[in-house]
């Protein structure tokens, strides 16, 4: 995983549900949905197809409590917060956006890892783990968003992957990162800005990363885009063509030729940023 962003396990603060999180005639506050694995797709951040709904003062209320009491066992993410973010709930990943994926896969499914940018003010249950940013960059989520997303990573962890995708094999997947201004890095944080950033949701998330909401809304364009994303990473791996044609020739074991014209235009870019960046 990138050093700059921290995995949240079940125990520290992934699971969101909660028995007296639903709304009523009594509470004040807005209501959220709750999200479970159904509830996002890759570059879909919202399907609709939700959990169940919470009121969001008793929500928050209740992760509040959740994640100070979690601060003090050592396994949790939480323990690695400062007081000072401990105590403010304004600072609760529920209101703000973050990275969440499928933890129910298998490497048998059209695409093995799942993940999505949510949206604030959405509650997520442990099916929809999520990831806990500790330090680093808006761009640094983005970057590891734009891996997370390749079908060239997706291909590793179908290596590996049986029937869940928990942190365990999450966190033993390589992801090489040469660090921010090294220009296919910066490109791979940028098309998954743009790819990610669907709506006015996202304005204050996308502003940090310099791009504009809904600027890959037209399918062409999210094409495009996402196969140079394929490009960009499977250069920061270090592949070749040769590999290229193995990723896509066996991501579906029955079906060898289904990913031919994605490889074409990936193959494109590849030659492109290749041609173009110092080695």
């Amino acid at each position: 995983m990138s050093d700059v962003t921290q995995s949240s396990d079940t125990t520290a603060g992934s699971s969101e549900s909660s028995n007296d999180g639903g709304s009523s005639a009594s509470q004040s506050g807005e209501v959220w949905p709750v999200y479970s694995g159904k509830s996002f797709n890759l570059w879909q951040p919202d399907t609709r197809d939700y959990y169940d709904s919470a009121n969001s003062v008793s929500i928050a209320t209740h992760l509040q409590q959740k994640r100070k009491s979690q601060s003090k066992v050592a396994s949790s993410a939480f323990s690695e917060l400062p007081e000072s973010v401990l105590e403010d709930p304004a600072t609760l990943p529920c209101h703000r956006t973050r990275i969440v994926f499928r933890d129910v896969t298998r490497s048998t499914d059209t695409r093995t890892i799942v993940a999505a940018l949510v949206p604030p003010c959405v509650v997520i249950t442990n099916k929809g783990p999520y990831l806990l940013q500790i330090q680093g960059t808006t761009l640094d989520e983005a970057f590891l968003l734009g891996m997370l997303s390749s079908m060239v990573m997706d291909w590793s962890a179908r290596r590996v992957v049986e029937m869940s995708l928990n942190f365990h094999v999450l966190n033993s997947l390589a992801i090489p990162d040469p660090g921010e201004g090294h220009p296919v890095r910066d490109r791979v944080a940028e098309i998954a800005g743009r790819l990610a950033a669907v709506d006015e949701r996202f304005a204050a998330w996308a502003t940090e990363v310099g791009v504009l909401v809904g600027s890959a809304s037209d399918p062409a364009v999210k094409a495009d885009l996402i196969c140079e994303l394929d490009a960009c990473v499977a250069l920061l791996y270090g592949l070749d063509e040769d590999d290229l044609a193995v990723i896509y020739s066996t991501f579906d074991a029955k079906r060898p030729d289904r990913y031919s014209d994605h490889h074409a235009t990936v193959l494109a870019h590849f030659r492109h940023w290749s041609a173009s960046t110092p080695s």
